[in-house]
């Protein structure tokens, strides 16, 4: 009896921080969306931070595995860097997202997925880069080009869990070509970071939620 108790105890401890964990990440995007939109950039700074820790820890508390976690602790990496302005920043931070996208791609396995939804990212992704290369600065045209590639895998590979999953890797997409017309000085909507975290933060979230699918089961043929 002591056994089972000291067990719902734990669970029950486990369940509790995961809400107060997601209570504040809640907090944190209010902060940092509602900053953007006022164009309060030290609020931006404070909050932007915050906001993948307190996610990755919902997801632990809620039993995630570690390859989650890892993912969304390397978008946190990659967060923190492009708060700065250097090139070197903004190369490291992609090599975080890349390294988060390997994990991704890990944890969703091998196995099928739609074949058409696969030819449409890569007529997508064809079509980006080509669009996206000859205004893009010459060093950044190849680390674009094979981040890219990695993307649009993992986007692809997300649909294995389920249509939330699925929709995160497409978000993650979105985002990530926001941010890319903006590095070759396209026209932008206004207030631009709004739109890149309310897309980025909306295809995190949805990732996360790969702590309860189970893979979709492979078609027959």
């Amino acid at each position: 009896m002591g056994r089972r108790q000291a067990a719902a105890e734990s669970r029950s401890g486990r369940e509790a921080l995961a809400r107060v964990l997601l209570i504040a990440f809640g907090l944190a995007v209010a902060v940092d969306l509602g900053s953007l939109l006022a164009g309060a950039e030290a609020g931006h700074q404070i909050a932007k931070p915050l906001l993948m820790p307190l996610l990755a820890g919902h997801v632990y508390a809620r039993g995630g595995r570690r390859l989650l976690v890892a993912a969304l602790l390397c978008g946190w990496g990659g967060d923190v860097l492009l708060l700065a302005s250097a090139d070197i920043a903004f190369l490291l931070g992609m090599g975080c997202f890349a390294a988060g996208h390997v994990c991704y791609l890990l944890l969703f396995g091998r196995g099928r997925t739609h074949p058409g939804l696969g030819i449409g990212y890569g007529i997508a992704l064809v079509a980006a880069v080509a669009a996206l290369w000859p205004d893009l600065p010459a060093e950044l045209r190849v680390p674009v080009a094979g981040y890219s590639v990695l993307l649009t895998a993992m986007a692809y590979r997300s649909s294995r869990l389920g249509l939330p999953v699925g929709l995160g890797g497409a978000l993650f997409l979105l985002s990530d070509m926001l941010i890319a017309t903006g590095v070759a000085d396209w026209p932008q909507l206004p207030r631009p970071d709004f739109w890149i975290m309310l897309t980025y933060l909306g295809a995190q979230v949805l990732l996360a939620q790969a702590y309860r699918e189970k893979p979709v089961p492979r078609p027959t043929v």
